[in-house]
């Protein structure tokens, strides 16, 4: 067998890393600039709890596990949709007038719908796109491969959804008024939580098929090569 070089991480190109620098950078700029006067600054300080303590703990690990520059995308993209729900409450995300004034009609008139629906997109984005950083962890601290590798991701984004309706639900009765209600945010719909989590799974499940269908156009597990590069100290020959 010939030796060659040592590769970066298949996910780790140079064109990433850049795109993953200056996507922190936007976000950084529009959670300063969407902090400054939020629709309702207590339910915008409980919206942000949760954000800050995932930063805390990205922090915390940094040394010991790292998300690649795809994962990091994925992430931020998904923080930026929180950052706006969060501004304005997700309730009251104006997209219809948005879309009105590009369009001329509300997006809502388009399906009949009545309800803001700002807080599905989100909870389908939870699924969709932490789908993908879920399934790193996996394959790099447990090692599951095959089925499992595909399967426990898509546990994890249902599971971890149920545990924040159970916040959603334990902050609401805790703090009462309209601040509970206000980061509860079910808009009158007895099954918001239900649809929620729904739609949380849904995306996770699009997200699973569509790395199925990538690696199999590959031939090739991307994320797996990926961690296994990352156990590979630099200046290593690779067979």
């Amino acid at each position: 067998m010939s030796e060659q070089a040592f590769a970066p991480p298949p996910l780790a190109r140079p064109a990433l890393a850049k795109a993953v620098r200056v996507a922190a950078g936007a976000y950084v700029l529009l959670w300063l600039f969407l902090a400054i006067n939020p629709h309702d600054r207590p339910a915008w300080v409980l919206e942000n709890a949760l954000v800050i303590g995932l930063f805390g703990l990205l922090w915390a690990v940094r040394r010991q596990f790292r998300f690649s520059d795809a994962s990091l995308l994925l992430i931020l993209f998904f923080l930026a949709l929180h950052t706006l729900g969060s501004h304005y409450t997700y309730s009251e995300v104006p997209y219809n007038a948005w879309w009105e004034a590009l369009t001329g009609h509300t997006f809502n008139s388009m399906f009949g719908w009545e309800r803001n629906h700002y807080d599905r997109l989100v909870h389908f984005s939870y699924g969709l796109l932490l789908f993908y950083p879920i399934r790193e962890f996996f394959l790099r601290v447990v090692e599951v491969r095959g089925f499992w590798a595909y399967v426990l991701p898509l546990d994890v984004a249902l599971s971890t959804s149920a545990l924040y309706e159970l916040i959603e639900w334990g902050a609401a009765m805790l703090f009462g008024g309209d601040l509970g209600m206000q980061y509860l945010g079910t808009q009158g719909d007895i099954w918001d939580a239900h649809k929620d989590m729904a739609l949380a799974g849904l995306g996770a499940l699009l997200a699973m098929l569509i790395t199925i269908a990538v690696n199999r156009r590959l031939r090739r597990d991307v994320a797996w090569e990926w961690a296994q590069n990352l156990k590979r100290p630099p200046g290593a020959a690779a067979e």
